[in-house]
């Protein structure tokens, strides 16, 4: 069943670890395709200002959050999932 574009990925930063690294734990996914959400909600920091997060809220609106550990499979420019769509949680 299609779900949607991706539109961003959420990460967790590990900190002090000698070099940093992150690791996805999610994506957040759209019906409507907008690649210009990419990175809205943080600067490279990893802050967000207040304008920011306020304007994610408005475009986020109706779009869904995909855990990573449901992500089954991914490439060729396809994200597959192992669960159904209405299993998953709205943004």
């Amino acid at each position: 069943m299609w779900v949607g574009f991706v539109v961003d990925i959420r990460v967790v930063r590990h900190r002090g670890e000698l070099q940093q690294s992150h690791t996805v734990y999610g994506l957040v996914v759209s019906s409507r395709r907008a690649p210009l959400l990419l990175g809205l909600t943080r600067d490279r920091q990893g802050r967000s200002a207040w304008f920011s997060r306020t304007l994610a809220r408005l475009v986020y609106a109706g779009c869904t959050f995909v855990p990573w550990e449901n992500v089954t499979d991914y490439g060729d420019g396809e994200v597959h999932i192992g669960v159904l769509r209405k299993e998953l949680n709205r943004v």
